[in-house]
């Protein structure tokens, strides 16, 4: 049987101060159901996880909210100037953390394959990496979003073989993500049904991996997204930053 606790984790990108932060992270506290049926977690930039640790103990309330990186290195440790390894994450108590978002593999040209080793030095370190994919516009408008998808979580399952049941999938079509554009419930779970299949050829664990939706999931079609079959939570990016969509999206995935 699939899992139904959803997850929403809240991907801030490259955006925060530590005031704006707190103030947030408050906001979220302040609203926050006492015993939310999903599972919550927001991805900070690397500055600022030493910050949300430390808020953990001045807001005890903020020890419900999983913490998460946006990226992590492929690397142990060594001469990798800006790299940040899967055991200085965990030194912060981190439990996710995402690779392979577009914008990085847009702009920083990672791989299938690096995508695929920054997900098992995640594992290898205790931390669930949540793996991105999605294809593109031009992609999609010339019918091959099956084929990317699949290749693109292929990679993955073949670098982390029986481990990949702890890996949590975040579906993210690039043309959706900071767009306001956003994939209709029944485009976002026919991709859904695709990954599922896949991961239930690749392990006899596959209700434990979640599948979230990534694109430009919002307050106003959290409910509709969240209410379809494989959908099994979300990746949140604008909208985790106001902390009233961000509890609304949470009310959503817990009804």
């Amino acid at each position: 049987m699939k899992i139904m606790k959803k997850l929403i984790a809240g991907n801030w990108k490259m955006n925060g101060s530590l005031a704006a932060n707190q103030t947030l992270l408050q906001e979220l506290i302040e609203g926050f159901p006492l015993q939310p049926a999903c599972a919550v977690a927001v991805c900070v930039p690397a500055p600022y996880l030493a910050q949300f640790r430390a808020l953990v103990q001045a807001l005890p309330g903020l020890s419900a909210i999983d913490l998460g990186a946006q990226d992590v290195s492929a690397q142990v440790s060594g001469a990798f100037t800006g790299e940040t390894s899967a055991a200085m994450l965990k030194e912060f108590d981190c439990r996710y953390a995402i690779v392979g978002h577009s914008e990085r593999r847009q702009y920083h040209f990672e791989t299938d394959a690096l995508v695929a080793d920054k997900a098992k030095a995640a594992l290898a370190a205790g931390i669930t990496p949540i793996v991105c994919i999605g294809e593109t516009l031009a992609e999609r408008e010339a019918g091959r979003t099956e084929e990317v998808v699949k290749r693109q979580l292929a990679a993955v399952i073949h670098t982390n073989g029986h481990c990949i049941s702890e890996i949590v999938v975040a579906y993210e079509p690039v043309w959706a993500i900071g767009t306001g554009k956003t994939a209709t419930p029944e485009e976002a779970q026919a991709v859904h049904a695709v990954l599922r299949a896949q991961l239930k050829a690749a392990t006899d664990h596959s209700d434990r991996v979640k599948i979230l939706y990534g694109g430009s999931m919002n307050a106003a079609n959290a409910a509709s997204l969240l209410s379809q079959a494989d959908i099994d939570g979300g990746l949140i990016g604008g909208a985790s930053l106001k902390s009233k969509d961000f509890l609304t999206i949470i009310a959503a995935a817990s009804a």
